[in-house]
């Protein structure tokens, strides 16, 4: 039976594809950054591999994982730059390449259980510990201006941050621990 429903037009498409390749962009150019070793030609990798995957955005199968598909258009990309790089001494051979995509690749979905093992146990933390986690690290408020708002000694708000870092340290490790 043929599929009724309506391709999307390019304007839908470019939104979607923008959209999914800013939401992996900065793990691409991890992933980039490891198998090249510069920075610089990872940004001009990606660059190319983004032009590669537009183009083959329409084929991308919706209910596949973004960042394994990109991946791939990047890994090739950089195959590809170190075949034709002449201005670097270093060049990887591909075995050394693929092993640093394959670790890459696994460093990121570590990094990715992580993530969310954090957030999980920051959210089973009282509200108050929770404002204060975040003011510190997510919106870099220091000591002293946490301490002056809450009307508490620099070193109260250091040794409560303290402990909360122990205790969603060992939140985390529960975490993963049980999801291994």
């Amino acid at each position: 039976m043929p599929d009724d429903t309506p391709a999307p037009d390019r304007s839908e498409l470019s939104e979607q594809f923008i959209l999914r390749l800013n939401a992996v962009h900065g793990r691409l150019l991890g992933f980039l950054r490891v198998m090249l070793g510069n920075g610089t030609d990872a940004e001009d990798v990606l660059q190319r591999a983004s032009i590669t995957m537009w183009r083959k955005f329409s084929e991308f199968d919706q209910t596949q994982d973004f960042f394994s598909w990109a991946s791939s258009f990047a890994f090739y990309e950089a195959k590809n730059f170190q075949r034709t790089a002449a201005r670097s001494k270093l060049h990887f051979d591909d075995a050394l390449m693929n092993r640093l995509a394959e670790e890459r690749v696994a460093d990121l979905e570590h990094r990715e259980a992580r993530l969310a093992a954090m957030d999980r146990c920051i959210e089973e933390l009282d509200s108050p510990s929770r404002d204060l986690v975040r003011d510190f690290y997510m919106n870099n408020a220091d000591i002293a201006t946490l301490a002056q708002q809450q009307g508490r000694a620099p070193q109260t708000v250091y040794n409560k941050l303290n402990a909360l870092r122990r205790l969603l340290g060992d939140c985390m490790k529960r975490r993963l621990a049980q999801e291994a």
